[in-house]
């Protein structure tokens, strides 16, 4: 990991940033004003977006609590990190099993300023922090391999990752490639953008961050499900965000009703 002074140095605080304005969904501070302005025009179009960030996290969060109590995970695998709003995802896994061993990775130099908060574990477990590119899986193994045994089960975490990657640009190999590198009895968990719900909401919501210079995918319930080619799908399946054994939330706020556009899913590698 490089340093964070670097880091900082390279970040563009005049213009719109996607992990700053999720930030801001979240109710975070590590957001600026142009991020603010970015996420009240994409509400003005969409008003469920923030409901949908917040559904996402909550949903990071059940699959955690579910993975560390029922299948008795204690590795995990996150790319595409984003800015640590607490509580993340090593905080959930190490509060049920402070042994449990955490590896973040993402390539942005706003999520490596922040990476001092990602490090900070608990004791008995590892918490370290990878700034490698999504799109390069094998760097990944290679990099995560030196503190994650890769012969033991672990939960490999595409939240909200997926949709920044077109097909084009390889995402279902890409995808293959991380859980082809998995031992039996591993999890994929994975979130993404769909349209099936708000088409048109979603549609402008893809139109205003292409404006930005961002582009996102929004996948059908058929295209999600390619992802977990090959797997045994969690109860239960792919569903919203919100769907995922609701019975798990704490802590969760009561957004109302409404669909949320994202599809989430678990599957286990037999």
């Amino acid at each position: 990991m490089t340093g964070t002074e670097s880091a900082a140095g390279r970040i563009d605080t005049s213009r719109p940033h996607p992990a700053r304005v999720y930030d801001w969904y979240l109710g975070g501070k590590d957001n600026y004003p142009v991020d603010e302005q970015l996420g009240e025009h994409i509400m003005s179009l969409d008003p469920g977006a923030k409901r949908a960030a917040r559904s996402n996290r909550w949903f990071m969060q059940r699959t955690i609590r579910h993975l560390v109590r029922a299948a008795g995970i204690r590795q995990f695998l996150d790319i595409g990190t984003g800015i640590p709003t607490e509580p993340n995802l090593h905080q959930i896994a190490q509060r049920t099993a402070p042994d449990a061993r955490v590896v973040y990775v993402d390539n942005d130099p706003i999520v490596l300023a922040h990476a001092e908060a990602l490090l900070r574990g608990t004791p008995e477990g590892v918490t370290q922090y990878l700034q490698a590119d999504a799109r390069e899986p094998h760097k990944i193994l290679d990099e995560a391999g030196r503190i994650l045994d890769f012969d033991r089960p672990m939960a490999l975490s595409l939240i909200a990752l997926m949709h920044f990657i077109a097909d084009e640009s390889g995402a279902y190999e890409l995808v293959e490639t991380l859980v082809d590198a998995l031992a039996p009895g591993s999890f994929l968990v994975l979130s993404t953008m769909t349209a099936d719900f708000e088409a048109e909401n979603v549609r402008r919501g893809i139109e205003t961050y292409a404006r930005a210079g961002v582009t996102l995918v929004g996948r059908s319930h058929t295209e999600v499900s390619r992802f977990f080619k090959g797997l045994e799908l969690v109860e239960p399946g792919i569903v919203s965000v919100k769907d995922w054994h609701p019975e798990l939330a704490e802590d969760e706020t009561p957004l109302g009703d409404g669909p949320v556009s994202l599809y989430g899913g678990v599957g286990l590698k037999a």
